[in-house]
């Protein structure tokens, strides 16, 4: 089976995590009434099965990195990224006053960039045998 780009591949699954995280907060935000920014870490936690679970079967999968060392490494990443992406979105909301939804549209574009470096290049590395 031939495989798309590594980088057209993790568009694909970021898209997708993307698209969970922001379907999650207009859901909890328009249909229950949370706040924002508690939305927000919410629909990271849901979003985070759909990411990991893509790049370690499809994004990197050719890095064999072992799930015991990827899915913690690919955490810390998720959660420096999901840092970033709470402050830009908090920025966003209450310094620029722009709309919750385009406010997150924005953040997320921004903050992928690091996360594919940060998993490329650290999280589903494969680590040498000792």
């Amino acid at each position: 089976m031939r495989r798309l780009p590594q980088g057209l591949q993790f568009i694909a699954v970021g898209g997708s995590a993307a698209a969970t995280h922001l379907m999650v907060v207009l859901l909890l935000v328009g249909g229950a009434g949370m706040a924002p920014l508690l939305a927000n870490v919410l629909a990271f936690l849901v979003a985070f099965v759909v990411s990991y679970s893509g790049h370690a079967w499809l994004t990197f999968a050719d890095k064999k990195a072992p799930h015991a060392q990827a899915l913690p490494r690919f955490f810390l990443v998720a959660c420096s990224s999901f840092a970033l992406n709470e402050l830009l979105y908090y920025l966003a909301l209450h310094q620029l006053h722009w709309h919750y939804a385009w406010s997150l549209v924005a953040v997320l574009v921004v903050v992928a960039v690091f996360t594919f470096v940060a998993a490329k290049c650290w999280a589903f590395a494969h680590a040498a045998p000792h």
